[in-house]
């Protein structure tokens, strides 16, 4: 297993609530990834979509404001930001002044850039606002949980992806049963995971088999998504392929990573348990 043991997980943790950048904790996708191929073109394109719904900071009146923040990191950045680290980071603003709402936007925009080495973006919420841009939905497609399955593969398993036929579909299909793990601390990590793709038509049952399969699995987020893009390009060959998992939310902040092959952006929209 990889080392993560210079991060801030499974620490013991100092909570500061004045402005300090240096709490952020870079990962290098290279080593997250387990490969050292760091000139390799990426099988695919993508973001990871952060929510922040604990953010706040002073006015220069010193009265506190709140805000949801999006940040939309490039799949290709030289890093991903350790989830702790992030929000010991953005605890950091709580006793902080700023002079408006953009001047929050604009900091976190040049820390959070630097710390991954791409260009992150980032948007500011108010409450009231955020409601109507992020409703809470499903996208048009197939719930695949309810299958009258006998389970018995808790780590993943990518020979249980087949095939059901040639025919050609366009279609997505979704399950809210994966599960990963820390991989420092070993907690659990719930998800839905989508999956759009046009190509022969997947089989439902060895899908679902699949994707419980990572029941037991510890790894980032980000890399679980890839593995499971990976894994169904490589058995099913799709012409096209989206995987996007929504992550619940820890410590305020939720983690969904999108990979795909013909698009750069997920929908936008909150799955029910976010």
């Amino acid at each position: 297993m990889t080392d993560y043991t210079f991060t801030e997980l499974g620490k013991d943790t100092s909570y500061s609530d004045s402005y300090n950048p240096s709490l952020l904790c870079p990962i290098p996708r290279v080593k997250a990834r387990q490969t050292t191929n760091e000139s390799m073109a990426l099988p695919f394109i993508g973001v990871d979509v952060w929510t922040a719904y604990e953010l706040s900071w002073l006015n220069l009146d010193g009265l506190p404001q709140i805000a949801i923040v999006e940040f939309m990191v490039p799949c290709d950045s030289d890093s991903i930001v350790e989830s702790k680290s992030f929000k010991l980071y953005l605890n950091s603003f709580i006793q902080t002044q700023f002079v408006s709402m953009e001047a929050v936007q604009a900091q976190l925009i040049k820390d959070l850039s630097a710390a991954t080495g791409a260009e992150v973006e980032v948007v500011l919420y108010e409450i009231a606002e955020y409601q109507g841009v992020q409703p809470i939905s499903e996208p048009q497609g197939l719930c695949i949980d309810r299958q009258p399955l006998v389970i018995d593969a808790y780590s993943p398993d990518a020979s249980l992806l087949a095939l059901e036929s040639d025919t050609e579909v366009n279609e997505t299909l979704y399950s809210h049963l994966l599960k990963t793990n820390c991989p420092v601390t070993d907690q659990p990590d719930w998800a839905s995971v989508y999956i759009f793709y046009k190509g022969p038509k997947i089989d439902r049952a060895g899908l679902l088999k699949y994707i419980v399969s990572y029941r037991q699995h510890q790894d980032f987020h980000e890399q679980c998504v890839e593995q499971v893009f990976l894994d169904i390009m490589a058995s099913c060959a799709p012409t096209e392929l989206s995987v996007y998992a929504r992550y619940m939310r820890r410590g305020g902040l939720d983690i969904n990573p999108f990979r795909s092959n013909h698009l750069s952006r997920p929908p936008l929209f909150r799955q029910v348990r976010q």
